[in-house]
């Protein structure tokens, strides 16, 4: 005979339900009662049954991760956040892409998810896509990320913020003639993308400063589209001193495009991103950094909570830091002309 869930609860004091709880990382069980279980299931070797322990719950033991892009840094970090939760409670993660414009799939997430998860968290989707309100209408717990629908449990930065801080930051340094590459070329549908601009309009409002339409170029979020943009800025007649690019990733692309021209970068045109790539530390970039994995962390455990009877947790928004690096500097003297 094996271990059995009894003999776990028998070992460690606690009820039968208690164990369970605690195994399958579910609320209402404290700290040093769950670990003291944690322990005693370890020393006597004991596994919870995956399948005994759905068909007794009704539940899946999964959640669906439904997002636009997978390679992605952003996309691919959130989800490592989720995934080490989900690993901790005992749960499967069901990776669903949900690609936008001619990468969406033909059958919607909200199809193929009915009756295989119990709980689904939406990675950036636009707040006005259908598919995002097919997946809300299934009626799962349901959590967001980098995206907010009222009555629906999120965990967000606040991009405006962000975008002011990035353009604020190069205005600080004396820069006037402040370039943007945007994500999109088309009416942008994600609230991240108009949310940066916003911030970077606003900025150069409250400096007196002008949005010249030609400063402004777009990258469509790829550290190639990036390169595409920064070219294209550097060939106008007048040429920014300085550059906001709305993410690291195509920060990056612009920093080859300078390399490209023979521009150093920080002394030549200053550069500054927003996400907190991992590469960023290394590539010199100043950036505006957002904490992905919590963000994926909070809304696993946001739905963690659901699934267990609790109510949808209220929105969460995560503070951003500015964190400056050799790529911005102070603007030269015979610049300014």
């Amino acid at each position: 005979m094996g271990i059995t869930i009894k003999d776990v609860a028998q070992a460690a004091g606690v009820s039968t339900a208690t164990v369970s709880r605690a195994l399958r990382g579910l609320p209402n069980v404290d700290a040093a009662t769950r670990d003291r279980i944690v322990a005693q299931a370890r020393d006597l070797d004991y596994v919870i049954s995956p399948s005994a322990s759905r068909l007794a719950s009704g539940r899946t033991g999964t959640v669906a991760v439904v997002t636009p892009h997978i390679s992605r840094w952003y996309f691919s970090t959130v989800i490592s956040g989720i995934e080490a939760v989900l690993e901790s409670a005992g749960l499967d993660l069901l990776l669903m892409g949900a690609g936008i414009g001619e990468a969406a799939p033909q059958v919607s997430p909200a199809t193929r998810l009915r009756r295989r998860v119990d709980a689904v968290i939406v990675v950036a989707l636009p707040p006005g896509d259908s598919r995002l309100a097919e997946v809300l209408d299934l009626g799962l717990p349901t959590s967001l990320v980098g995206t907010a629908v009222p009555g629906v449990s999120s965990a967000t930065i606040n991009d405006v913020l962000a975008g002011q801080m990035a353009t604020q930051h190069l205005i600080n340094f004396g820069h006037r003639r402040i370039g943007v590459i945007t994500g999109r070329s088309i009416e942008e549908p994600m609230s991240t993308g108009r949310d940066r601009l916003r911030g970077f309009e606003e900025a150069m409002a409250g400096a007196g400063l002008p949005v010249d339409p030609t400063m402004v170029a777009h990258g469509n979020s790829t550290i190639l589209g990036g390169e595409q943009a920064m070219t294209a800025l550097l060939t106008q007649a007048q040429p920014p001193t300085a550059v906001f690019a709305m993410s690291d990733e195509m920060a990056f692309g612009a920093m080859k495009a300078l390399r490209s021209h023979d521009m150093t970068i920080g002394r030549d045109v200053s550069l500054i991103g927003i996400d907190g790539h991992d590469m960023a530390e290394y590539l010199d970039l100043t950036t505006v950094v957002q904490p992905v994995k919590d963000l994926g962390r909070i809304a696993t455990r946001s739905v963690i909570a659901q699934i267990a009877g609790g109510d949808a947790v209220d929105p969460v928004q995560l503070p951003t830091q500015l964190v400056v690096r050799g790529s911005t500097s102070p603007i030269k003297a015979e610049a300014r002309r």
